[in-house]
């Protein structure tokens, strides 16, 4: 499981975590690192940060930009915001310099009626939200920038990875943002990769509960028996070959939402699930 797989993991996990069921009202906030500890990967993401910064590379960049301003190619991108919206994010932060820049600083989900809207802060994934509702076996991931969206089928089948994961509850305990958590230990295998992920669950936010949302997984990939953990996570870590990463809460506010905000306009336009994703 490689690190791009571990950002999508994460905002699937989160997004799941709140979607189904729940009776809870408010906003989550979380603060999202990333540690890069294989010698190899360091080493070639230095590499990469260098050459992002050379001179000639920038060069390159910019012409590149110039030419996404060609009438004929600024007509061929009109014809499909999604991906013009994606370059648009990507050449801005190529520009930078900096690789830091693809990889998100946070996250934010706000939840009503078991209904839940998710949006990234900073990376690849900021200019898009992800709007669940409840009761609908699919999500909308929304372009606000250009007023667009696509579905995201959810997926109801059990993968032979996710019936061999394995789920172990333990004696710790922390507390995160005051509430008492509780430490659980999910381990599973693909072919390739081992993961482990670590997850702090508390019981003490009524109407967030994990196991009431185990049938809402969106991803064909989803490794995790929510049925198994009680409560919530508010810290989720994720340890593979490459690194670690850690998800964490770092503010819980009960507050009352507008219904528009868990509604999709009706002037947006509906466009194809752009090519690779699932």
């Amino acid at each position: 499981m490689n690190m791009k797989k571990v950002l999508l993991t994460l905002a699937l996990i989160i997004l799941v975590m709140q979607s189904r069921g729940q009776s809870f009202e408010g906003i989550i906030k979380w603060a999202i690192t990333m540690d890069i500890t294989d010698p190899k990967m360091k080493a070639e993401m230095e590499e990469a940060q260098k050459r992002m910064k050379d001179p000639a590379n920038q060069a390159k960049i910019k012409e590149m930009e110039e030419k996404m301003n060609d009438p004929q190619f600024k007509a061929m991108m009109e014809s499909n915001p999604q991906m013009k919206s994606q370059m648009d994010n990507m050449m801005k932060m190529m520009k930078g310099g900096d690789l830091s820049s693809f990889i998100p600083k946070g996250s934010t989900a706000k939840v009503k009626d078991g209904n839940t809207l998710y949006s990234m802060e900073g990376g690849i994934m900021s200019n898009y939200e992800i709007l669940s509702l409840k009761g609908k076996n699919e999500s909308y991931q929304i372009d606000r920038q250009n007023k667009t969206y696509y579905v995201m089928p959810h997926n109801t089948e059990t993968s032979e990875t996710e019936k061999n994961v394995t789920v172990t509850k333990t004696s710790e305990t922390t507390k995160i943002l005051g509430y008492s958590c509780t430490k659980y230990i999910v381990e599973y295998a693909d072919e390739k990769h081992k993961t482990q992920q670590i997850l702090w669950a508390t019981k003490d936010i009524p109407g967030l509960d994990l196991k009431n949302m185990a049938s809402n997984r969106m991803s064909r990939t989803q490794k995790i028996y929510y049925d198994k953990i009680d409560g919530v996570p508010l810290k989720i870590e994720i340890h593979v070959e490459q690194g670690n990463m850690v998800m964490e809460a770092k503010e819980i506010k009960k507050q009352s939402l507008a219904v528009s905000d868990f509604t999709l306009p009706a002037d947006y336009k509906k466009v194809d699930m752009p090519y690779g994703v699932k």
